[in-house]
């Protein structure tokens, strides 16, 4: 069931919204851009922590539109609800996601599914559903929280590694033919950032692991990841990867010399 909370358009500002606004990156995102004077639009399945951040954020235009992304065929419910907040959307900052801890062979097929709904679907639907909007306005900025992960692979992330690499196939087309409509795409592809993600990740049989892995706990802050986030946006970059050294380099490593990464992950026994 989708919920909404109807704030009155009192001032012509940037509007950005944002999936995945509960916790985590999307809520970092929410209190940096309430500072800037946005108004906001949060999204995530948990009302009650969607709440949280929005009485948090420093900003009074703070609208709140609850749903589960796995529901993606009400993407246009969700959009023409967006549209009543502000009257329009500028910025597009689909975060909203599940990671996965579990080995190829050992994986039921719909945690596979589940993967690909949540984390490449939703986006594709929600995608689709707004886009006419920003065709439009002929402005609009579509900001996609993808992961090193959609650059290179890593066992134990097979189905996140798909969905997160097919987030870059859609979304650099996407910019190739709507840049003439002056849409903007930015490709975010986090490392380790100090989240919750891996205790939501999903495990063989769909449960989630419900621990924190220790790369997770000692990755970079949100507030890091935040600021740098925010500037490749402004900046309207095509893609910008943001982590440790070990992951930005695997990302080189990955383009000019594949076989050399595959030795280095193997020996990494990343889980």
């Amino acid at each position: 069931m989708t919920d909404a909370i109807s704030i009155s358009n009192q001032k012509k500002s940037q509007v950005v919204w944002i999936t995945g606004a509960s916790s985590g990156i999307g809520e970092g995102l929410a209190y940096a851009y309430a500072e800037k004077g946005c108004q906001l639009i949060l999204s995530g399945r948990n009302m009650k922590a969607l709440e949280r951040v929005k009485n948090h954020c420093k900003t009074d235009d703070v609208a709140i539109l609850a749903f589960d992304l796995a529901q993606y065929e009400k993407a246009n419910d969700w959009v023409a609800q967006a549209m009543t907040f502000f009257g329009k959307v500028d910025l597009m900052i689909l975060n909203g996601g599940v990671s996965q801890r579990s080995l190829i062979h050992e994986t039921e097929l719909s945690v596979y599914e589940r993967l690909m709904q949540v984390d490449y679907m939703s986006n594709v639907a929600l995608t689709k559903a707004l886009l006419p909007y920003f065709i439009r306005q002929k402005s609009g900025h579509f900001a996609v929280t993808t992961s090193v992960m959609g650059k290179f692979g890593s066992p134990y992330r097979s189905g996140y590694c798909g969905a997160k690499h097919a987030l870059h196939g859609f979304f650099d087309v996407l910019r190739m033919e709507h840049e003439k409509d002056g849409i903007a795409v930015t490709l975010i592809c986090p490392g380790f950032i100090n989240t919750n993600a891996s205790r939501n990740a999903l495990t063989a049989n769909g449960s989630a692991q419900d621990f924190d892995d220790p790369a997770t706990v000692n990755g970079i802050s949100v507030n890091v990841l935040t600021q740098k986030f925010i500037k490749a946006i402004e900046k309207k970059k095509f893609e910008v990867c943001i982590g440790g050294k070990k992951e930005i380099l695997g990302v080189y490593l990955k383009r000019f010399f594949p076989k050399l990464l595959h030795r280095v992950v193997l020996k990494s026994q990343v889980k």
